[in-house]
């Protein structure tokens, strides 16, 4: 029973350059049933990453030998893994860019490893999650293809595709900010608090940052709206949340 559960351990590539942080992580993680390795360096961390295929990869941005942002890229150009970044810095261009950059979310140190831990099982969920999607999808093709789009006002977004048109002209959004989109515009004229959508779309029960919320609204206003000082599709609803007009 025992190498059953070995077997199935999901495998965490920890890349930090401090020896410290990474104890503390490798101690933590297989304290949870995960099975960890381990890289020093950017170099070492895209060889190993590209050698065993970790099922999640927790990366710091300040390495030696290469950044953490360019170990991302080439890692997600390769591999398809949710990568959670560690960032020292607080300043929103560093987490954007490395959102932007394929990684699937962040945590500013110093951080809780209780919070940390969280973020790690709610994104192995969501890939797991998304897995049994694809087995449900095909089950119900059929009835997914009468229901694949949805259209408010001038927005449409074609399910399928993945693909967003505003007034006609295709946007292109990361596949974060489309989900976003797909789950506001499911309900149009209904306010979303960013804790739902923390829960709906991150899959974050209690240790989401709603900051992450609001960066990836901006995001998306700059790309879906003509005046981003007067949104006129994705709208705020001061102190509760957001929503998408009807019209």
């Amino acid at each position: 029973m025992e190498e059953e559960n070995e077997k199935d351990a999901k495998t965490i590539l920890i890349v930090d350059d401090e020896a410290p942080i990474r104890d503390i992580l490798v101690y933590n993680l297989e304290k949870e049933g995960y099975k960890t390795i381990e890289a020093s360096d950017g170099v070492t961390a895209v060889n190993v990453a590209l050698e065993q295929s970790p099922d999640l990869i927790l990366l710091d941005i300040m390495l030696p030998k290469l950044d953490g942002l360019s170990v991302c890229k080439r890692i997600k150009n390769s591999l398809n893994v949710p990568i959670l970044m560690l960032t020292a810095k607080d300043g929103e261009i560093d987490k954007i860019l490395g959102l932007e950059l394929g990684a699937d979310d962040y945590i500013t140190k110093p951080f809780s490893v209780r919070e940390l831990v969280a973020r790690v099982k709610a994104n192995l969920r969501k890939v797991e999650a998304v897995s049994s999607n694809k087995i449900v999808d095909q089950q119900v093709n059929e009835e997914k293809k009468k229901e694949s789009k949805i259209v408010v006002g001038d927005l449409e977004l074609d399910l399928d595709k993945f693909e967003v048109k505003v007034r006609g002209e295709v946007i292109d959004l990361t596949l974060r900010e489309f989900e976003v989109l797909k789950f506001l515009a499911s309900q149009p004229e209904q306010v979303v608090t960013r804790e739902t959508l923390l829960e709906k779309v991150w899959g974050y029960e209690y240790y989401g940052d709603i900051r992450t919320v609001d960066v990836t609204v901006r995001r998306i206003r700059e790309k879906i709206e003509q005046d981003t000082s007067i949104p006129k599709i994705l709208i705020t609803k001061r102190g509760v949340g957001y929503y998408i007009a009807s019209e």
